[in-house]
C-alpha cells in the first residue's frame, strides 16, 4: 500500500488543510528563529561565527516573513500565487544559504552546521508546500486559489 508522504506528515489527506498546516509550521519555525536572532544576536553570533548585526537584520526580516506566511496560513483557502511566492522564497533562501557558506561566510563549525541544517529545513518546507499545492489533488486549487 502506497501512502502520500505529505498527507502522512500533515496527518490529513484534505489538500487545503495540509497546505495550511505546512504553511503554519513554516511560520512557527521561522518565527522562533527570528526571535532567537533578535533576542540573542550577541551570544548566537559568537557561537555561530556571525556578526550580531547580521543576525539582527536576519531576525527582523524573518519576523516579517513569518508574519506574512502566518497570514497566508490563516486563509481557509490560501491563494496559490501567495503559496508559490513562499515556495520560491524558501528555495531562494536555501540556495543563498549554501552560496553564502561557500563564498563569504566564515562561520564556526557549529555555524556551518546550522547554516546547512536551516537551509535543508527551509528547502523541505518548500517541497512540502509545493507538494500540497500541486499534489495528487492538483485540480482542487486553481491558479487564483479558488476551487475548480
Amino acid at each position: 500500500m502506497t501512502t502520500n508522504q505529505p498527507a502522512a506528515l500533515a496527518r490529513t489527506a484534505e489538500p487545503q488543510l495540509m497546505l495550511r498546516r505546512f504553511l503554519a509550521l513554516d511560520a512557527v519555525v521561522t518565527g522562533v528563529n527570528a526571535l532567537a536572532y533578535l533576542a540573542f544576536s550577541g551570544p548566537l553570533g559568537r557561537f555561530l561565527g556571525a556578526g550580531s548585526g547580521l543576525l539582527l537584520g536576519l531576525g527582523a526580516f524573518l519576523a516579517v516573513y513569518a508574519g506574512c506566511v502566518a497570514l497566508l496560513a490563516a486563509h481557509p483557502r490560501p491563494p496559490a500565487l501567495g503559496v508559490r511566492a513562499v515556495v520560491d522564497a524558501n528555495l531562494v533562501w536555501a540556495a543563498v544559504s549554501f552560496v553564502a557558506l561557500a563564498l563569504w561566510l566564515t562561520p564556526t563549525t557549529a555555524g556551518a552546521a546550522w547554516t546547512v541544517l536551516q537551509a535543508l529545513t527551509v528547502a523541505g518546507f518548500a517541497l512540502l508546500q509545493y507538494a500540497a499545492l500541486n499534489g495528487p489533488s492538483r485540480g482542487v486549487i486553481a491558479k487564483s486559489g479558488s476551487p475548480r
